[in-house]
């Protein structure tokens, strides 16, 4: 009986989730990267808008004079899913001194289902991207730090400026990533990242 309860529950979850992402078949490309700019805490919840890497750099233009950290990450990395919780918590922790935080997916499409339930279950406070199908994703890489060759996850911190503090590539603790976030507020190297410049 309680496993029957359990699966009736999550068709039911299934089913809002799938509803959530039929209300918003326009999304995509620049006109759906541009909605979830301005949708604000409602796009955590729907399907997330497609970004390329000049969509990826229209969103840096975005926040600049913002502190901001990004942080790329999938369903199928564990170390994202282990991270992801904690990139939450500080999200929340730094948002009242101007940090902002932008998620990208780098899922498949194929996975989909998993993302949304993925998204539902954790509650970001803030917007979540996915890499948009078909795109050339070593030029993505590159295009995003010439460092990254696909390692997840990936953390970049940008001062208001719009210059790389610094960045994770692979988790970190918390202590360290407490360290990045303060230094997008002052654009001093955390301990523990990689360099930053552009």
């Amino acid at each position: 009986m309680g496993t029957l309860g359990r699966h009736s529950a999550s068709a039911f979850w299934i089913g809002i989730l799938l509803i959530l992402g039929v209300t918003s078949p326009g999304r995509g490309q620049s006109a759906g990267s541009k909605s979830a700019a301005h949708a604000g805490k409602s796009t955590p919840n729907s399907d997330l808008a497609l970004i390329d890497l000049a969509g990826y750099q229209q969103l840096l233009a975005k926040y600049r004079g913002k502190p901001l950290v990004v942080n790329f990450w999938a369903t199928w990395c564990e170390p994202c899913r282990d991270e992801y919780p904690m990139i939450v918590d500080l999200a929340k922790q730094f948002k009242s001194q101007g940090v902002e935080v932008v998620g990208v997916d780098m899922d498949d499409e194929s996975d989909m289902n998993l993302v949304r339930r993925f998204i539902a279950r954790m509650q970001p406070p803030f917007t979540n991207y996915r890499q948009k199908p078909g795109i050339d994703l070593d030029h993505f890489y590159d295009g995003v730090n010439p460092q990254w060759k696909g390692t997840m996850p990936q953390t970049i911190f940008y001062g208001r400026d719009g210059s790389v503090v610094g960045f994770f590539l692979g988790s970190r603790p918390r202590p360290q990533f407490e360290q990045a976030f303060r230094a997008t507020l002052g654009g001093v190297t955390p301990p523990g990242t990689s360099g930053g410049g552009k």
